[in-house]
């Protein structure tokens, strides 16, 4: 059924498993139309007590596919009246809900991540409820370094998991850090030997949920996401409109000149 994603279920677990097609796991459009379909199927599955997402490859994704979305995303940044910036506007919406449907569904869901999770990345895992990682795995709060304000989902639900400090730090320099930082700051609970010890122990978590009484996991869920969704939502709608107005400038289009040639770029606030 899916181009980018795979899923099966085993004994209550379901496996969620990005497949590509880019390299890297590099969420295209491929991703974006398949990932939010999957979560919702097996969110609706009654077989299904709690979901494991992971990747196929050497890395969970390099985040967001830039060349293959800016050929979607570009027309939309074209020119600065309101009918362009709406079309913005909901574009950015609709994909936030590529990861709002782990964190609004209702059955628990782990992160399995190894390798190089950037961007992207780290906004799925921080829509997850659980996240464990490989000893190889790299992060980074991306965006910035590509002159874009995050906007998918790691500037609203980050602090909550890593607390305000390391958050900040993180979104506003962008730069790379290790698993031993990961699991220093809380953003992962357990770091493995590797890619399958990382998968058999999210595996596992999800086994021990699954054991319980899943209406009442259900109700755990939903009570802990309650107090937190109003401000995240609120979040998300902010920085949809913020980027709406703001994202389309001279130093976007130097980060994606520098992306493609290989060349470090030089911003001018612009």
């Amino acid at each position: 059924m899916y181009e980018a994603v795979r899923l099966t279920v085993e004994a209550h677990v379901a496996d969620l498993v990005l497949t590509g097609p880019a390299k890297g796991n590099a969420m295209g459009p491929a991703f974006f139309r398949d990932f939010p379909l999957a979560v919702k199927a097996a969110m609706r599955d009654p077989a299904v007590r709690a979901l494991v997402v992971r990747s196929e490859g050497d890395h969970f994704t390099y985040g967001l596919d830039l060349p293959a979305m800016m050929s979607e995303m570009g027309p939309l940044m074209q020119g600065g009246l309101a009918q362009s910036r709406t079309a913005l506007y909901e574009k950015v919406r609709e994909l936030q809900g590529t990861f709002d449907c782990l964190a609004d569904g209702p059955k628990p869901v782990i992160a399995a991540l190894h390798g190089w999770c950037i961007g992207g990345g780290l906004d799925l895992a921080t829509a997850c409820d659980v996240r464990v990682c490989s000893k190889d795995a790299r992060f980074s709060v991306r965006e910035v370094r590509v002159a874009m304000v995050a906007d998918l989902g790691s500037l609203q639900r980050l602090p909550y998991i890593v607390g305000e400090g390391h958050a900040r730090e993180l979104a506003l320099t962008g730069r790379d850090f290790d698993a031993a930082r990961a699991l220093r700051i809380g953003l992962v609970n357990d770091v493995h030997e590797d890619k399958q010890a990382t998968h058999d122990a999210a595996r596992a978590i999800a086994r021990e949920i699954a054991d319980n009484p899943p209406l009442v996991v259900q109700g755990v869920k939903q009570v802990m996401e309650r107090a937190k969704r109003p401000v995240v939502q609120a979040g998300l709608e902010h920085v949809a409109a913020w980027n709406a107005a703001f994202l389309p400038s001279e130093d976007l289009g130097e980060a994606f000149t520098a992306f493609m040639t290989r060349r470090k770029p030089e911003f001018r606030g612009a």
